[in-house]
């Protein structure tokens, strides 16, 4: 079982987290029976967002948030996903190499997300989504860019985010998490080698 958890406190925001990561993927027919997600952000629809990022990726997560949303959503999203990458950029030093490579395009209703990763120890985000709506609720979607950006920087590795279309800001914002989370499963699976032309990552 590669589980990871870890915890992070600023004035901002106090964030504790562990992940279960999946062993392969694309996941086996009973795999999702035996995984547990419990999301507490304080945030709703963020909620929503990560239990469809870890329930579509394979992973048992538990991250529970507190934030200064009296202020802003903006720390609290920001520091989740700076929490998640942190997370991930332990895999291959405590469980050894990863398969590297990630892809999934999802549909939701009018929306399709697809998200491309590369866990290879260089942080990069390509972040290519226009929301028709600015919210979906009275949730920014201008934070999502703020998740990835985290994210991506914190686990080092390569994560393209691309919003293919979509009608409906909250569809499109499902589609890429749900995709983004098959395609980490994917790539942070375990391999019997580095792969890598140099030998390392």
């Amino acid at each position: 079982m590669r589980r990871l958890e870890t915890t992070r406190t600023t004035r901002e925001t106090d964030i504790r987290a562990a992940i279960t990561l999946p062993e392969t993927f694309p996941l086996e027919a009973d795999a999702s029976a035996a995984q547990s997600v419990r999301v507490e952000t304080h945030i709703p629809f963020f909620d929503h967002m990560l239990q469809a990022f870890f329930f579509h990726g394979g992973f048992s997560a538990e991250i529970t948030a507190r934030g200064d949303t009296d202020v802003d959503d903006h720390h609290t999203v920001e520091d989740v996903g700076i929490v998640i990458g942190s997370l991930l950029a332990r895999v291959t030093d405590e469980y050894g190499p990863v398969r590297r490579f990630g892809h999934a395009l999802v549909p939701m209703d009018d929306s399709l997300g697809e998200v491309v990763v590369d866990a290879c120890g260089r942080s990069f985000l390509v972040y290519q989504v226009e929301y028709p709506q600015t919210h979906a609720g009275r949730f920014d979607l201008a934070l999502v860019r703020e998740f990835f950006t985290g994210l991506s920087a914190n686990a080092r590795a390569n994560v393209h985010v691309i919003g293919r279309y979509g009608l409906n800001g909250h569809h499109l914002a499902e589609s890429v998490f749900k995709a983004a989370g098959r395609a980490l499963g994917a790539a942070y699976t375990p391999a019997g080698t580095v792969l890598s032309t140099k030998g390392v990552l």
